[in-house]
């Protein structure tokens, strides 16, 4: 005989616990009104799962919560959406994290006040105790406390290099800890600070373990810097209707239109254009969507060599971006301001003025991370006065840029280093030709004294008929 359905139910034991019944109420459930014993959280399984990751606790504990959802959750098609949803959330609470205080709490956002002085600017980044001071004592001169403990420089130390005519200002700063990007250690004060250099400098010990380099990258990249990488070839342009229209020039290995959308929705952007010229993945553009990245330049400077064997010191070499030094025994400081200047791709130009002799002492100083960052005349006028640009016509150009001495050039043309420039203003009735569009008069040669135009006319019209 077959048996019954009451007899063929598992029992108690196969589950691990004591069935209950509708009386007692401590079975799981949905609703809304009922909570789950030893929380404050209504709503039972599913309202659970939605405050783990949603608006409860503090930002660190939600942070917490969505990288513990993104370790759990299996990566493919499938959940590459989601996975780029939670990325983007992500993102999202860790610019919360860092942004300063509003005026109306009466908090006041800590840092360290550093005049910006020279003309570029160098961050000295590493764990405690790895010969930062050491390193700026011998590049600058200035003293800065050193000791065998960790932890000996606890403000911003400045110092400058003068190399090749100009100035470059290096910053000591504080050593990092694992967790600096959440406020550890004055961690991100050190890491905001960082975020203002034109290049960064990040010693590392080799008598250490080899994760030196992998921490510190990490907590740069929690705040928003992008070592020796460059912002991606990316177009997203808010509209006004028309939903998402996705376009793409090259083939995409890791990002498509589905984990686009879910990302966009993130930040309530439902109607716009985004056009993609170069392979990338949904961090690359979640990157371009936040918009306050950091990319520069990185050197990793070894310190400390002379305790190493010849073979390790050879292998530290041969990486990629790397300086191997001893600010002990003072070797290789030379090549390491040699390809600090090299990376920092300093574009020095000369002024010059109408019927004197270029100035050599005082030249602009033009790098990819200031100004507009292109190596333009425009930005070599701006970093000069921005007043002038209203003013300008054209720029007279001698160096290797120019293909003939002088070259006259507009505002886009591209300066080299140890150019000369001479800047060529309008006069007052090219100014107004060039607001009204119109033309206002003449004058006559060598002076600025206006002609109408109408009586000019008359008076070639009288000339010719007689």
């Amino acid at each position: 005989a077959r048996p019954s359905v009451r007899e063929s139910w598992p029992s108690e034991a196969h589950f691990g616990r004591p069935f209950s019944s509708s009386a007692g109420g401590a079975m799981a459930s949905y609703s809304k009104s009922s909570a789950k014993a030893g929380t404050n959280v209504g709503g039972g399984g599913w309202a659970q799962a939605k405050h783990s990751t949603g608006g409860g606790g503090t930002i660190l504990e939600r942070i917490k919560n969505i990288e513990l959802e993104m370790s759990r959750t299996q990566k493919n098609k499938a959940t590459a959406s989601h996975l780029g949803s939670l990325k983007a959330k992500l993102c999202q609470l860790r610019r919360q994290l860092l942004e300063p205080e509003k005026a109306g709490s009466g908090g006041k956002c800590p840092g360290f006040e550093v005049q910006k002085m020279g003309d570029a600017r160098v961050g000295l980044v590493g764990f405690p105790s790895v010969g930062k001071s050491s390193l700026l004592t011998a590049l600058t001169g200035v003293e800065s406390e050193a000791a065998a403990y960790e932890f000996t420089t606890l403000t911003c130390i400045p110092g400058v290099i003068h190399y090749n005519d100009i100035r470059i200002q290096l910053l000591d700063l504080p050593g990092i800890i694992v967790g600096a990007s959440t406020g550890k250690g004055r961690g991100r004060q050190v890491i905001a600070t960082a975020k203002s250099c034109d290049i960064i400098l990040m010693v590392l010990d080799p008598t250490k373990e080899d994760t030196q380099k992998q921490l510190l990258t990490k907590e740069l990249e929690n705040i928003g810097i992008r070592l020796n990488r460059r912002s991606p070839d990316v177009t997203v342009a808010k509209t006004n209707g028309g939903g998402l229209r996705f376009n793409a020039t090259v083939p995409l290995t890791s990002f498509d239109r589905d984990q686009c959308a879910s990302v966009l929705s993130q930040y309530k952007m439902f109607n716009a254009d985004v056009v993609i010229r170069e392979d990338i993945t949904v961090d690359d553009f979640i990157d371009v969507i936040d918009g306050n990245r950091k990319y520069c330049k990185c050197l990793y400077v070894y310190n400390k060599i002379d305790m190493l064997r010849l073979e390790e010191i050879d292998r530290l070499a041969r990486l990629p971006m790397s300086v191997v030094v001893s600010v002990s025994q003072k070797l290789n400081l030379d090549y390491l301001l040699e390809r600090l200047w090299d990376e920092m791709e300093i574009v020095r130009v000369y002024t010059k003025k109408k019927g004197e002799f270029p100035d050599f002492n005082e030249p602009i100083v033009i790098t990819p991370q200031r100004g507009n960052k292109t190596m333009t005349v425009e930005n070599a006028v701006m970093l000069l006065h921005k007043s002038l640009l209203e003013d300008f016509k054209s720029a007279m150009v001698w160096g290797a840029s120019a293909k003939t001495y002088p070259a006259v050039c507009g505002l886009k043309h591209t300066l080299k280093d140890e150019d000369v420039l001479q800047i060529m203003k309008m006069t007052q009735a090219e100014k107004v030709r060039a607001l009204t569009g119109k033309k206002t008069g003449t004058t006559i040669a060598g002076s600025n004294i206006k002609v109408d135009a109408k009586t000019l006319k008359e008076k070639k019209e009288k000339s010719v008929r007689s």
